[in-house]
């Protein structure tokens, strides 16, 4: 068969969720532009339901994965870089019909993309480093703090930064040992899908990121209110959404970081890390100190 009469093969994007790529139950989908209207794909349009599935799925990966070694983790991590770097020129040309880029722009993007998943996965056994340790106390006792992940967070990817941004607020979720649903740019979420296949080959186990598209506000009003969400990132939410969100998350006492600007291509520091994580403190006595001073 020669090139003319040959057929192109267009893309189908999904969803993913719980290690799998279904389309939304609602069987919905919505046209994805470029930034001068021209058609790229049709994405699937998520729902209410979508979203609560995500929930079950990463609630269900949560056990595992917080409790895998954090120098397993910082692996996992390190094979999404790798994964990344053999697929650079897909996303090199997705981000730059998201974003209406030039493909060198596009191709810093993607590279610091990579180099952001490689910086979180160096950072996944020295977290608690920094932020647990032992205290001083008065009296014989050991007194440890070290942290611990809040659970089930939901992200909402920044609108505008539709791969280096998505990366930016996805990975210290994961590299602390939470698990997460991440609701896609609404206006450019190609590569955001198109990052779960990558995720669904790099021996991250199923349901510890899910990602949904579709109506920023529809979906992230059900995971604000979810019982079983246990935080959420308002990054990509507008002002108005943000605040709706917030009252809602109150409900549970989720954890909230609010939207605020950020400049995405500098070095993050550990503030997204931290913003998901809580301290666990284990007092432990050391027996009783002798009449020289002396203890265990």
């Amino acid at each position: 068969m020669s090139d003319a009469t040959r057929l192109s093969v267009f893309k189908t994007y999904k969803l993913y969720v719980g290690g799998k790529f279904p389309r939304s139950e609602s069987g919905r989908v919505y046209e994805v532009t470029d930034t001068k209207g021209n058609w790229l794909a049709n994405a699937p349009l998520s729902s209410r339901k979508d979203a609560r599935d995500a929930v079950v799925a990463a609630r269900k990966a949560f056990g595992a994965w917080s409790g895998a070694t954090a120098y397993n983790r910082g692996q996992i991590l390190y094979r999404i870089a790798e994964m990344l770097e053999g697929r650079r020129e897909q996303f090199v040309r997705e981000v730059a019909d998201a974003e209406g880029l030039s493909k060198s722009k596009a191709a810093a993007q993607v590279d610091a993309a990579i180099d952001r998943w490689v910086w979180y996965a160096g950072w996944t056994d020295k977290i608690a480093q920094v932020v647990g340790g032992g205290n001083p106390v008065a009296g014989p006792f050991f007194n440890l703090s070290s942290p611990e992940p809040t659970g089930v967070v939901a992200v909402l990817a920044p609108q505008e930064s539709s791969f280096l941004g998505l990366v930016s607020v996805v990975a210290p979720v994961i590299a602390t040992g939470n698990t997460a649903i991440v609701v896609a740019s609404e206006k450019a979420p190609l590569p955001a899908l198109s990052l779960g296949e990558v995720l669904a080959t790099s021996d991250l186990p199923g349901g510890v990121v899910n990602v949904l598209s579709g109506r920023t506000a529809e979906i992230a009003t059900p995971l604000a209110a979810h019982q079983d969400v246990n935080a959420i990132d308002l990054a990509g939410a507008g002002e108005e959404l943000a605040k709706e969100l917030e009252i809602a998350a109150a409900d549970n006492l989720k954890r909230v970081l609010r939207p605020q600007p950020v400049d995405y291509a500098r070095t993050p520091g550990i503030d997204r890390m931290t913003a998901f994580l809580e301290t666990k403190t284990v007092w432990h006595p050391t027996g009783s100190l002798g009449a020289s001073g002396s203890s265990y």
